[in-house]
């Protein structure tokens, strides 16, 4: 099964309800637009944290890739990470359950606004290989944004 929910309501970010769920934009678009529930004015050489309050179910074997848009590349906005990868056993993790959250960058020379409902960017589902070789892996995720990041 493959869907978008809202958090529960201890991992709401924001009181901007209610939630405006992703979308398609067109029949044939890749990409589900989400949306900031906030006003937020990003300033030049720096970076602001959104959370979405969404968070998308899908099936193992798949991936959520998050981009932004080729509007806000025109504006000199992108992810601070270039490219989010989310897997599926981020859905309901004990830290955030799940919480979309784009971090970005202005790379430009002017400040970037965005309002609320303007859309932050874009999620992508993608079926995905492992190697047929691959020791089993037993770890499971504990937490939630940047979790299993070695520090």
């Amino acid at each position: 099964m493959r869907k978008f929910e809202v958090v529960r309501e201890d991992a709401i970010k924001y009181e901007t309800l209610p939630v405006k769920m992703p979308q398609r934009a067109t029949k044939n678009s890749a990409g589900y637009d989400l949306y900031s529930p906030i006003d937020i004015t990003i300033a030049p050489k720096s970076m602001e944290m959104i959370w979405t309050n969404v968070k998308a179910q899908f099936e193992a074997d798949e991936v959520l890739l998050l981009c932004v848009t080729s509007g806000m590349g025109k504006h000199q906005i992108m992810l601070a990470n270039t490219l989010g990868v989310i897997d599926s056993d981020y859905y309901g993790n004990v830290s955030n359950d799940g919480n979309l959250g784009f971090r970005l960058y202005n790379f430009g020379n002017e400040p970037y606004e965005i309002k609320v409902g303007d859309k932050i960017g874009q999620g992508i589902f993608m079926k995905y290989l492992t190697v047929d070789n691959e020791p089993e892996i037993t770890t499971e995720r504990v937490g939630g944004f940047g979790s299993t990041v070695k520090k």
